[in-house]
């Protein structure tokens, strides 16, 4: 059974008036190979005739950004073309690449109604060899994401990308990065074969869990050892986790701003590409 290393709290770290607490990275970890970044925004409730989420255009290369929008809307556009409205139970995946700019703002009829927000924004690394392929992008619904039902119904895994209890995931990435959000109803339990070379990624997003032994809570991200293939899951009370896993890619890794590439010479030519417009011009 894989043995727990720590668990690291989520700091509060809001952003305008966007509720945010940031996962990854925090004062006690810096990245878990190859996840790199976790913003969880909300829980709140916006007022009608809000200014909505505050992302505008904004570069990125280097890897991949997986959005799940729990409550509320994203209204996505980007320099490759791609332009979306993902609501609540969705998805977007995008593969930044060589580089994009993109802005991730709320839709006009969300920012006229108002209502509930929660959003997780993760940063997946790209291997070296894939960090300059051309972007891509991918937006999913609730109904497109398959789901397994689990332990009588009390457990249901949404199979974002990998495959989850025979189940396969909606999003098939470029490296092997296995993704799920999965609803808990107390007393509901899970066990999971995961080889012990792989990097778990265990966020509790909602309520309180037990695995492997330890408690957890919402706002926590587990840090596991290498040591064991088994993950033993109970929900104490109504839960929601984010759960993932990968093999290591166990390389450098400089990340600045928006840019995550192997070396600081990359880093400053992404600067040198993005000002010289090689990221594509934004249109409005």
């Amino acid at each position: 059974m894989r043995t727990i290393n720590t668990q690291h709290r989520a700091q509060n770290a809001p952003i305008a008036d966007l509720v945010t607490y940031r996962a990854l990275p925090t004062n006690s970890v810096e990245h878990l190979d190859p996840f790199l970044f976790l913003n969880h925004h909300g829980p709140q409730v916006y007022r009608p005739n809000n200014q909505g989420l505050p992302f505008g255009p904004h570069p990125h290369r280097g890897f991949e950004t997986v959005t799940f929008i729990l409550e509320g809307d994203i209204m996505h556009q980007d320099t490759g073309g791609h332009q979306s409205i993902i609501g609540p139970g969705g998805i977007q995946w995008m593969t930044a690449g060589r580089g994009l700019i993109h802005a991730e703002v709320s839709s006009p009829e969300f920012k006229r109604t108002g209502g509930p927000l929660e959003i997780l924004q993760l940063w997946v690394n790209l291997p070296a060899k894939d960090k300059m392929v051309e972007p891509r992008y991918l937006g999913l619904q609730e109904p497109e994401i398959p789901t397994a039902s689990l332990d009588e119904g009390r457990v249901v895994v949404h199979a974002v990308s990998g495959n989850w209890a025979g189940t396969a995931g909606a999003v098939t990435p470029l490296a092997d990065i296995q993704l799920a959000t999965i609803n808990f109803q107390a007393g509901g339990k899970l066990a999971l074969t995961i080889p012990a070379s792989h990097t778990i990624f265990f966020y509790t997003v909602r309520g309180s869990l037990r695995v492997n032994g330890q408690e957890t809570q919402a706002r926590q991200l587990v840090e596991f050892n290498y040591d064991g293939d088994e993950l033993h899951i109970e929900a104490l009370e109504e839960a929601v986790l984010l759960l993932g896993h990968a093999q290591p890619f166990q390389e450098p890794i400089v990340s600045y701003g928006p840019f995550v590439m192997n070396t600081e010479q990359e880093i400053r030519q992404a600067y040198q590409d993005y000002q010289a417009g090689k990221f594509g011009r934004w249109e409005e």
